[in-house]
C-alpha cells in the first residue's frame, strides 16, 4: 500500500458523499457526521446502486477518519468505486492519476545498481582465490591420509605380551561388567516406578475437579407455553465470598453445570422473560430438571412489532400504544466511537417500521414497563454481518 492510493481512496469517499447528496438529504452534508438511520439509508443505497454492503463497523473505521491510516478490502474499494460511477477500483485510480515521474526514475536507478554489482562481483580477486584453495584441498587431504597409513605399517607391536596381558584382563572385564549391569538394571527400574507414581498423581491433580465433580443438566420451558425457550438466557451463578460467574444458555438446549458444591444458586435472565432466581440443594438433586421462565409479554410484543414487515401502518399504531410517551430509548453500538445513543418515541417507531433488511439483526436487550403496562424503557442494538461472523 502506498500513500498514493490513501490519497485516491480520499477522492472516492468524496465522490461516494456527492453521488448519495444527489438524491438524499441526510442530517449533516459531511459524510463522516453521519450516524444511525443515516448510515441505514446509506446501506440501502449502496446495496442498490454498488452491489454490495458495508457494516456499520466499517462505516465508522474508514469515514470518520479523516484521513485514514489504511485500505479497506478490495471487494469494499470495488463497491465504493461502482456507487461512484466506476467500473472499479483500477478504474476509478485510471481516471484520477498522479504524476508518476518519481517512480520511473528509481526503477532506472535500481537496474544501474544491480548492472555495476555484477561487474564487480566478475572481477573480484578474492572469488579466484578461494576457487585455487578449493583445488588444493582434496589433495593434501589425501597426503596426510597416506602418511597416517604409513606411520601405522612401520609402528612395532610385541604379539606375544599383548596376548599374555589381555587373559588377565579380560577376566577382571567380565567381573565388573556383571556387576555394571545388576546396578543399572536396578537403577532402571526404580526410575521406572518412581516415574509410575509420579505419572499417577499428575493425573489424579490434574483431572480431580473431573474425578469428584458432578455434572447437572437445566433445561428452560415457558411457563405459559410449556416449551423450550428458543432464545439466548444469561446465568449468572452466584457463590459465597465470590464474584458472580457469567454463562450463556444456547437457544434449545439444556444449561450444563460442573461443579463440586452441595448448593448452587443461578439468577437466570432474558430480555423477554422475567428475571428468576434458582436455589437448588445438590446433595440429592437429579441430574437434570426442567425449570420454567415466565416471559415478558410486552417485550415479545415488541420484537415482533420490530421485526414484522407485514401492515406497516397497524404496527405503527400498535407500538404507539405499547411505548410510553416519555419513554428512554437507546441504542447500543459495537464501535469505539459511540456507545450508547438516546431517540424519542416517534423516531424509534419510524426506525423500526423502515422496511430495511438491517432490522433482520435488531435485538432487544432490556425493556422496562410501569404500573399501567406501557413501556418505559427500551435498549436495543442492531448488530452488523460482521459482528455475527
Amino acid at each position: 500500500m502506498s500513500d498514493l492510493d490513501l490519497l485516491h481512496f480520499e477522492q472516492l469517499k468524496t465522490e461516494v458523499q456527492t453521488e448519495y447528496l444527489g438524491d438524499h438529504t441526510p442530517s449533516s452534508e459531511d459524510i463522516s457526521k453521519w450516524k444511525g438511520i443515516d448510515i441505514i439509508y446509506f446501506q440501502e443505497d449502496l446495496r442498490k446502486k454498488g452491489k454490495g454492503n458495508i457494516s456499520e463497523k466499517s462505516f465508522y473505521t474508514y469515514f470518520k477518519t479523516s484521513p485514514v491510516s489504511k485500505l479497506p478490502r478490495i471487494d469494499m474499494l470495488n463497491i465504493l468505486s461502482v456507487y461512484a460511477g466506476y467500473v472499479s477500483w483500477y478504474d476509478f485510480k485510471k481516471n484520477h492519476l498522479f504524476t508518476n515521474e518519481l517512480l520511473q526514475e528509481s526503477e532506472d536507478l535500481e537496474t544501474e545498481e544491480i548492472e555495476k554489482l555484477e561487474l564487480e562481483v566478475a572481477n573480484s580477486p578474492d572469488i579466484v582465490e578461494i576457487a585455487v584453495k578449493s583445488e588444493n584441498t582434496p589433495k593434501q587431504l589425501e597426503i596426510k591420509r597416506s602418511a597416517s597409513v604409513e606411520d601405522l605399517v612401520l609402528q612395532d607391536i610385541p604379539t606375544v605380551n599383548q596376548s599374555v596381558n589381555s587373559n588377565s584382563i579380560n577376566t577382571f572385564d567380565d567381573d565388573s561388567r556383571e556387576k555394571k549391569s545388576t546396578v543399572a538394571l536396578v537403577k532402571k527400574y526404580l526410575w521406572l516406578g518412581i516415574s509410575a507414581i509420579l505419572t499417577i498423581l499428575v493425573g489424579i491433580l490434574g483431572f480431580q475437579d473431573e474425578l469428584f465433580s458432578r455434572k447437572f443438566y437445566y433445561s428452560f420451558i415457558d411457563a405459559d407455553r410449556n416449551s423450550k425457550i428458543n432464545a439466548e438466557l444469561q446465568v449468572q451463578i452466584l457463590q459465597q465470598n465470590e464474584s458472580p460467574i457469567l454463562y450463556v444458555a444456547k437457544p434449545n438446549e439444556p444449561f450444563v453445570y460442573t461443579t463440586k458444591s452441595k448448593m448452587l444458586t443461578m439468577v437466570v435472565s432474558s430480555p423477554y422473560y422475567r428475571t428468576d432466581t434458582i436455589q437448588r440443594n445438590l446433595e440429592n438433586a437429579p441430574e437434570a430438571e426442567n425449570i420454567e421462565l415466565k416471559p415478558n409479554d410486552y417485550a415479545i410484543m415488541l420484537f415482533y412489532y420490530s421485526k414484522s414487515i407485514k401492515d406497516l401502518k397497524k404496527k405503527r399504531v400498535s407500538l404507539n400504544y405499547l411505548i410510553n410517551d416519555n419513554a428512554l430509548i437507546y441504542q447500543v453500538f459495537n464501535n469505539k466511537f459511540y456507545g450508547v445513543e438516546t431517540m424519542d418515541k416517534q423516531r424509534y417507531i419510524n426506525l423500526v417500521t423502515l422496511p430495511s433488511t438491517s432490522l433482520e439483526n435488531l435485538d432487544v436487550i432490556d425493556t422496562q414497563t410501569d404500573k399501567s403496562g406501557k413501556i418505559v424503557m427500551i435498549k436495543f442494538k442492531i448488530d452488523s454481518d460482521e459482528d455475527k461472523q
